[in-house]
């Protein structure tokens, strides 16, 4: 059976749970298709270590798809994102306490890289279902956007497809927010619309700002 690795991030900026990995956890062992089951791994909340720590899952796992989520604050939906930037300037320190400000995520890499998933039929099997999701144009300047470069960078060239995904918070710790089954049933959902999709479909996902 094909493995399909779905990380979240441990909490950071002082919170006591984080979202992404909250959800992540509930989808260990779902299977997706008669040959695709879903393992759940956390990531630090660390540039010196979160990219690291996701390319060895990568190396250990041979996964045929690899979708990496993290806490997007502010955000109402679940937001796909479209591209990774070679930035970091990090608002905050991460949870060893560095903050790298205007520096690359690799030195001579490219200015972007694109995800590989089917972006906008995630977007359309989640908001069929009920669940608020939109393309995102921004994955920010933090470890998540570390996170999603590092890995489009590592597989370049491969067949394994791969992407990320901002999740917005809990209600419990503020709005927007979004309940946890909702978020984990809506994470089912586009992982499942990304590893039957290949060809994606094409409709406005764009922003005038």
């Amino acid at each position: 059976m094909k493995t399909l690795l779905l990380t979240g991030f441990e909490p950071f900026d002082h919170d006591v749970v984080n979202p992404s990995w909250e959800a992540v956890r509930l989808l260990e062992g779902v299977e997706l298709s008669d040959d695709a089951r879903i393992v759940a791994r956390r990531l630090p909340c660390a540039f010196a270590t979160a990219a690291q720590t996701l390319l060895g899952l990568i190396e250990e796992l041979q996964p045929a798809m690899v979708i990496a989520t993290g806490l997007g604050p502010g955000r109402s939906d679940i937001s796909i994102e479209r591209v990774a930037i070679n930035v970091n300037d990090a608002r905050i320190p991460d949870n060893l306490g560095a903050q790298p400000i205007d520096t690359a995520v690799v030195e001579g890499g490219p200015a972007a890289y694109f995800s590989t998933l089917p972006i906008k039929s995630m977007v359309r099997t989640v908001r069929e279902a009920g669940i608020a999701a939109s393309v995102s144009q921004t994955a920010g300047t933090f470890v998540c956007n570390q996170v999603f470069y590092r890995l489009q960078h590592a597989l370049v060239g491969t067949e394994v497809r791969s992407g990320f995904i901002h999740v917005p918070g809990l209600p419990a710790f503020g709005q927007p927010s979004m309940e946890l089954p909702v978020l984990v049933e809506g994470l089912r959902l586009a992982v499942s619309a990304a590893w039957r999709t290949r060809m994606d479909i094409v409709e406005t996902g764009g922003r005038v700002s």
